[in-house]
């Protein structure tokens, strides 16, 4: 979720990191920011409790189902989404107080070629499986492969990674087929290793494993947490493991305190909510701006402090949510008419009436960080623009992106007049109350599609606006893993809700959010099918960036110049996260600074609160 770099930069960063002098070129953590803050012998995270009790049961609510636990085929059917890698450690993970900062977690050190060019780890003598066995290097070969040969996500995120090998029992080599990424080596160690001795192996019926299909066979991981019983489609449960090999190295202690992780799955968002009020599960994240500030005021629960509300500030990434068109279609191929939807959009009414207000209007793809294009382009910014004028749009240069704004009947009659005039300069015209193209007098129309009721309530209002120009709206509503096939295959007008999280060092990501290669790759985030030359040399400036100011200018010039061509309506975001919880739970004083709450990691379970509240059941 990262990138650049250049020979000088490795240099740099080679000098900046300290070494044990003994070991000459092996580093315990990786930034691509300087210097890591913590040093090789550190304890703990700051924003971590070491002397957290452990024990208690952390009940968490999800919406839809799962039917498979094969890590290798997720995303391509119902799975566990991001509760699969609880089971499974990584080479390295990221700090919580450090934007893009890796400390080794099954690799106790990491070794950076000096161009860039590839990548070593060292893997910790004491990781093991959960069955005993140790982690070697043949497994983390035999996870890249896997992963690569089988997985459309990670081929794609790691096609720049061309060969892994065992340079001995304990280290692994990464070959990659450019230098001057400096990116990849993290997304290297981000990688989950899989027990090779397991996937060779056979299930209980004596059949031999498949890593390309689906399974709910429980598998075998060397992570804090084990897979312990499910019921499938409803409900999972994970046991901390308690001789986890990784127990008390220092990227792992105070963290993971519960004693067990259960997860009941809903496949009604209302019915989600009453759920949690019922006392099903234990925490909830409300997106929905009439939830936080209607559905729960009036429980009993919170009144009697019960129930906590409590926002936390989101300083960790920035994010896109829009209107997402789908390019593959003529209909939206021309810009003019994707601005006319947005023109058509009153954001301002929507925030009034639906959103008490809680809302700003997003007004770029990295919403709410420095990475934020505004005004015009200035120093290094214009620098990168003018290397690639021939390729994007001229109005960056002379008039920054503005969202049009609604609010008041003047405007919204001065905003559909001037979408009808871009329809009309792309070929259409009204005919009967009907927008239809001129050539074929075939009707302008779009199908949004959605997975819950929320998509009803965002689409509704912004359907009348557009019947008003004479465009047919409607509304299709399917199911989570019906809704997922459709988007991975790319089969839709337009996705009523959508979004797509940044971190705070964009890199190669990047190709995969809004690259030509991404566009007809089916389980790809570009979604809405960009295929554009500027946009793609503009990634590679991002890429390359060769540090921190000029990641910066060549993000917020990327930014603008997906903003100039409208591939999506851009909807509202928030600068916070709101919450509610049972109250049963305590934290660490300090919070990650780029973590949010660091619930549920660093979180753990007050038994004098516990005993208040009501024991979870």
């Amino acid at each position: 979720m990262i990138a650049r770099p250049l020979a000088a930069l490795a240099l740099l960063c080679l000098a900046a990191l300290p070494v044990p002098a003994q070991e000459t070129g092996w580093r315990h953590g990786l930034s691509l920011l300087g210097t890591p803050k913590y040093p090789a012998d550190f304890r703990h995270y700051d924003y971590a409790n070491p002397d957290a009790p452990k024990g208690g049961l952390l009940r968490l609510g999800a919406q839809g189902s799962f039917d498979n636990f094969n890590l290798v085929v997720a995303g391509v059917k119902g799975d566990l989404e991001g509760e699969i890698p609880l089971i499974y450690d990584t080479l390295m993970t990221e700090a919580g107080d450090e934007p893009f900062t890796s400390y080794g977690l099954l690799a106790e050190a990491v070794q950076v070629a000096p161009d860039l060019g590839g990548v070593a780890y060292r893997l910790r003598p004491e990781a093991t499986w959960h069955d005993g066995r140790p982690v070697t290097a043949e497994d983390v070969v035999f996870s890249f492969e896997v992963l690569k040969a089988n997985s459309p996500q990670y081929a794609f995120y790691y096609h720049n990674v061309t060969k892994a090998e065992a340079v001995g029992p304990r280290e692994v080599r990464f070959s990659f087929s450019e230098a001057g990424n400096r990116e990849l080596p993290q997304i290297v160690g981000q990688l989950p290793i899989l027990p090779r001795h397991w996937w060779t192996g056979k299930d209980a019926s004596g059949r031999t494993r498949n890593p390309t299909e689906t399974s709910l066979e429980i598998p075998l991981g060397s992570g804090p947490y084990r897979l312990a019983r499910f019921d499938a489609g409803r409900s999972v449960t994970y046991e901390r493991v308690p001789d986890y090999w990784g127990r008390d190295i220092p990227v792992n202690k105070g963290r993971y305190n519960f004693a067990t992780l259960r997860t009941e799955y809903f496949r009604d968002a209302t019915v989600l909510i009453e759920a949690f009020k019922a006392d099903q599960f234990d925490w909830r994240s409300e997106n929905i701006a009439r939830n936080w500030a209607t559905a729960y005021d009036g429980f009993p629960a919170v009144r009697e402090g019960r129930i906590v509300k409590e926002e936390f500030p989101q300083t960790s990434s920035g994010v896109m949510q829009a209107f997402t068109f789908n390019l593959r279609r003529p209909k939206f191929a021309d810009e003019r008419v994707r601005r006319a939807f947005n023109l058509a959009f009153d954001f301002e009414e929507m925030n009034r009436t639906l959103f008490y207000g809680l809302y700003k209007r997003i007004d770029s793809y990295f919403f709410g960080t420095e990475l934020a294009s505004s005004g015009l382009p200035e120093g290094q910014e214009k620098a990168i623009l003018e290397s690639v004028r021939d390729k994007i749009p001229a109005s960056v240069f002379t008039a920054p992106y503005r969202n049009p704004v609604n609010g008041g009947p003047e405007a919204v009659r001065a905003n559909l007049r001037e979408a009808v005039g871009l329809l009309q300069a792309a070929g259409y015209e009204i005919r009967g109350g009907q927008m239809v193209e001129k050539a074929s007098g075939q009707p302008l129309s779009v199908e949004f599609l959605g997975y819950d009721g929320s998509a009803e309530r965002v689409v509704l209002p912004y359907k009348a606006a557009l019947e008003r120009i004479g465009i047919r709206v409607s509304l299709r509503v399917v199911d989570p893993a019906q809704y997922q096939n459709l988007v991975r295959g790319f089969d839709f007008d337009a996705l009523a809700l959508n979004s797509w999280g940044e971190s705070l060092s964009p890199g190669n990501e990047q190709r995969d959010f809004w690259g030509s290669a991404a566009a007809d790759r089916p389980g790809s985030r570009n979604l809405a099918g960009i295929k554009d030359p500027g946009i793609d040399a503009l990634i590679d400036k991002v890429i390359y960036a060769p540090d921190r100011p000029g990641l910066v200018a060549a993000t917020r010039a990327l930014d603008r110049v997906l903003l100039a061509h409208n591939y999506v309506v851009p909807q509202w975001g928030s600068g916070v996260t709101r919450t509610l919880r049972w109250n049963r739970f305590a934290r660490p004083a300090t919070l990650p600074a780029y973590g949010g709450s660091g619930f549920p990691t660093t979180w753990w379970t007050d038994e004098a609160l516990a005993a208040k509240t009501g024991i979870a059941r």
